[in-house]
């Protein structure tokens, strides 16, 4: 007695050309949005508006990142005076900082906007977020806190020295960092 054995052939599993173009559409989006940070980073620097701003490096080096160095601007601690909205600060909440230029080349902050204030000449400004209040100032993050730097850079700052930082403000408002000056004196 002999069994035999019968087995539909398998088919593969269609895709219908429905999900197929939604999938389609899936996978330019990824594509699109990475090409678009790319291209808003490369645009900040090219179409941006060049200052520098003094800062010092705190925490040179992490075993999990690598090299790069904690910032610390002048800017990112400033004093509630400069505060010009009509009701007090909230936490996370925008902020714009007006910069003027020192006689040293550095900017520094005149002003603290909760909208995007005028400029007139050579002053500029920084769009941040403000992390914390307290009753004489405020603590505000820009996005420029931490820059990657070669191994042989980071053992050379780890003397934490006063720096300037090379900054491109893009008309819309993003800022990178584009330089660092370690021969910098306040």
């Amino acid at each position: 007695m002999t069994i035999e054995a019968t087995s539909a052939p398998v088919r593969p599993a269609m895709v219908e050309p429905r999900q197929r173009r939604w999938l389609q559409w899936l996978v330019a989006a990824q594509v699109l949005f990475v090409l678009g940070v790319a291209v808003a980073g490369y645009a900040t620097a090219a179409l941006g508006r060049t200052l520098w701003l003094s800062t010092q490096p705190v925490d040179p080096r992490d075993l999990l990142y690598g090299d790069y160095l904690n910032l610390r601007y002048q800017i990112n601690e400033l004093p509630g005076g400069l505060w010009r909205g009509s009701t007090p600060p909230r936490r996370q909440q925008a902020a714009y900082v007006l910069l003027t230029p020192r006689p040293n080349g550095t900017f520094e902050a005149i002003g603290i906007f909760p909208e995007r204030p005028a400029t007139s000449g050579q002053q500029a400004v920084l769009r941040g977020s403000v992390q914390a209040i307290w009753r004489r100032g405020l603590r505000l993050r820009y996005g420029l806190e931490r820059y990657y730097v070669p191994e042989t850079m980071s053992r050379k700052l780890s003397r934490r020295q006063p720096l300037r930082v090379q900054i491109s403000v893009a008309p819309w408002g993003q800022a990178r960092i584009t330089g660092l000056d370690t021969t910098a004196r306040r």
